[in-house]
This record gives C-alpha cells, structure tokens and sequence, in this order.
C-alpha cells in the first residue's frame, strides 16, 4: 500500500470555515482510503490546534512537511491554489519527486 499525503485549504477567515476546511478533508481522506491507499491527513493530526496553542501554524506546517517527505505520493484537494501552506507543501513535494495527484477544481 502507498502513503498518500492529503494537502489542501486548512484555515479559514473564521473558526467555523476552518472546521469545514477540516469536515473536506476528512471526507477526502475516507475517499482515499476506500480507494487503497494508506492516508496522511494533517487536517485531522493537528486540527484546531491553533485554539490550544501559540505558534501552532509554524510547529504544525514544519511537522506536516516531515511527514510528507516519507510519503509516496500527494494529494492535492480542489482549491489548494488558495492555500499557501498546499503551495509550499507542493514544492515540497516536487522536490522529493513525489507522485503527485490533482483532484479535478470544482
């Protein structure tokens, strides 16, 4: 089985869009799952984290970019153009010459 590294939009201009960014990629996650693959979805590992903790943006991006690169693939979710964390995890992802997976823009 291959690792899969969910990447999409996280945070939100309210905690309430932030919680449905996190609902997104959760549904996506079982998708994937259901589909074979073994699914690393740092929406889930880290949510709300900001609520609970200082810096957590930083420490949870940082954490997210370790794990991506023991990953065989990513999984870029619609919208992620909007995200810049998506975008530097892309890059990330390019660079450890992952296989990357768009999912078709809604």
């Amino acid at each position: 089985m291959k690792l899969v590294y969910l990447a999409g939009p996280y945070r939100a201009d309210t905690l309430y869009g932030t919680y449905q960014n996190i609902r997104k990629a959760e549904a996506k996650a079982v998708e994937l799952w259901k589909e074979g693959w073994v699914v690393l979805c740092p929406h889930l590992n880290t949510q709300l984290f900001e609520v609970m903790m200082e810096s957590a943006h930083e420490i949870c991006m940082a954490g997210g970019l370790e794990m991506l690169k023991r990953c065989d693939a990513i999984y870029m979710m619609s919208g992620y153009k909007s995200s810049p964390g998506s975008l530097v995890e892309l890059k990330v992802a390019k660079k450890e010459r992952l296989e990357i997976i768009y999912e078709e823009e809604k």
